[in-house]
């Protein structure tokens, strides 16, 4: 058993077991709730600590996860480029939604943090939250933030996102897959757009591309605001 642990196979093993429990669990529930990221990262942390298992031998297997997540997120090109029309037909709609986005989710994190008297580095490693881990860390080192608080931020808030995008998009009655597809990956990056590759075609397209726009406005803009205020 102990050989095992000191392999990658435990960890890929063990996240792929407690994924696809996920995965069971919201299509026996069909409650929102039951994101299969949240139930795999509750799982493993579970598991590990009932087993007394070190963190470091899990890591083994996870940093290779963690290495293909990159070259995963390309593949969403393929719906964009399928519904690249569409793109065409709202790209002034697309843009302006993307960067208004972009511009609230940063200016409602400032005013709650300063009224809350959050410390700035709190505050900094919470803003890149919206995009994806290794832009989020990018930046969050370049506006001095704490790495491991953005790490965590950016994976609830993107758990959080794919669950109650739905509801919000009942009570706001908003139907147009594009603008779904767009507040999803503005708002909860990948883990989003799996929720809008749920939803259609459209909407994942929309939303890999929300991702990528909305990382490069962010990484760039911000920090040239943070500097002049």
């Amino acid at each position: 058993m102990y050989n095992i642990l000191d392999t990658p196979i435990f960890g890929l093993v063990i996240t792929i077991l407690f994924f696809n429990l996920g995965l069971y669990m919201q299509k026996k529930t069909k409650n929102p709730i039951m994101n299969p990221l949240l139930i795999a990262i509750i799982g493993i942390i579970l598991f590990l600590n009932l087993l007394k298992i070190p963190y470091e031998s899990y890591k083994k297997g996870g940093d290779i996860i963690n290495f293909f997540l990159g070259p995963i997120t390309i593949i969403l090109a393929v719906p964009l480029y399928k519904q690249f029309e569409l793109f065409k037909n709202h790209i002034l709609e697309i843009l302006i939604g993307i960067g208004c986005g972009v511009l609230v989710s940063f200016i409602s994190l400032e005013i709650i943090g300063r009224l809350t008297n959050v410390n700035i580095d709190i505050i900094n490693s919470l803003i890149p939250k919206s995009i994806t881990t290794p832009m989020g860390i990018s930046l969050t080192n370049t506006i001095n933030g704490v790495e491991a608080i953005t790490v965590v931020a950016i994976i609830l808030t993107g758990i959080l996102g794919a669950i109650i995008a739905p509801i919000i998009f009942k009570i706001g009655k908003i139907k147009h897959p594009v603008a779904k597809g767009i507040a999803l990956g503005t708002s909860a990056h990948a883990l989003g757009t799996s929720k809008a590759l749920e939803m259609g075609e459209v909407e994942g397209a929309m939303s890999g591309l929300s991702i990528g726009i909305s990382g490069i406005i962010t990484v760039i803009l911000i920090p040239i605001i943070i500097n002049l205020i």
